[in-house]
């Protein structure tokens, strides 16, 4: 995998969920923020990450600075996906199919946030099994990151595009 430099790139940042998290002391509870972000910048780089904080802003901060650390380039067909994946995290499962265009994004809260993130925008998705958001980021990303292109393939297989394709 290619390392990404986020300095470069203009990255738009999604906060995808705040959760408030508390520690038992024996002086009482601890309460802190955690928030799960992606960022993006519309054209196939990606990235998620998550942070921790006593304060929401904070906490948005780390979890963008995660996100840029976590870059990764996925593979594209168009405004859509190659072809069809799932990928999985913990207890979730992903489905990802390509759809034709002007179908825009059908997805639920968490792999919408990253598909548009991407910049992908024909594609369906379906969260099996759990839908938390801290596992359903984490599958999508598992799903677009085993995506390879015609071009891909035929290098692997060595050969042409136009024998791939038919």
């Amino acid at each position: 995998m290619e390392r990404i430099d986020a300095s470069t790139l203009d990255l738009q940042e999604n906060v995808v969920s705040i959760n408030r998290v508390s520690k038992t002391v024996k002086g009482g509870r601890i309460m802190k923020f955690s928030a799960l972000v992606v960022v993006g910048n519309g054209d196939g780089i990606v990235g998620y990450g998550m942070g921790k904080a006593s304060e929401v802003p904070e906490a948005i901060r780390k979890g963008t600075e995660d996100a840029k650390k976590n870059l990764v380039r996925i593979a594209r067909y168009g405004s859509t996906v190659p072809h069809e994946t799932v990928g999985s995290f913990g207890a979730t499962r992903v489905m990802i199919k390509p759809a034709a265009p002007g179908t825009g994004i059908i997805a639920g809260g968490a792999a919408r946030a990253v598909m548009e993130a991407a910049g992908i925008t024909d594609v369906r998705t379906k969260s099996l099994r759990s839908n938390n958001p801290c596992n359903v980021v984490p599958a999508t990303f598992a799903g677009l990151k085993s995506l390879k292109t015609v071009k891909q393939i035929a290098d692997q297989r060595g050969k042409t595009v136009a024998e791939i394709l038919g």
